[in-house]
């Protein structure tokens, strides 16, 4: 499927499984943090939505605004952090090397890269959205 031509209709009859829209304040921005520390790659990005994909999975970035007639936009808060209670976990990304690229960008580092018992290496980078991006890669 080509993301940049895709009807809205076919895109939204493609979907299958588990899907994440993530509401943000500026898509252009949020599509530069994940290009430039995950190496995600973006599509169809407006000042309202994006497509975005990270390996073979995918996953919609849309403006506040897009959600006007939604009812989740009533209990977003107003104030930083709005990702609080999620974690999006990025399996193919070298913890180590994001931080680094999310360190040259100024992004707020929660925890640096980290052995966990659990088998992962990992570490915990706050988008300006306030998620919580959790680069992971098998110890």
């Amino acid at each position: 499927m080509d993301y940049e031509t895709v009807s809205p209709d076919d895109f939204g009859k493609s979907l299958r499984g588990i899907g994440m829209n993530i509401l943000v304040r500026d898509v252009q921005v949020q599509c530069r943090f994940l290009e430039t520390v995950f190496d995600a790659t973006p599509y169809r990005v407006s000042a309202d939505f994006a497509i975005m994909t990270y390996g073979s999975q995918i996953f919609q970035l849309h403006s506040d605004q897009t959600y006007s007639s939604n009812p989740l936009l009533s209990i977003l808060p107003e104030n930083p952090p709005r990702g609080a209670g999620i974690e999006i976990r990025l399996y193919e990304t070298d913890p180590d090397a994001a931080v680094e690229r999310a360190k040259a960008i100024n992004a707020v580092i929660l925890q640096e890269p980290t052995d966990k018992p659990h088998g992962l290496r990992e570490a915990y980078i706050l988008c300006g959205n306030g998620y919580a991006w959790v680069p992971s890669r098998p110890l």
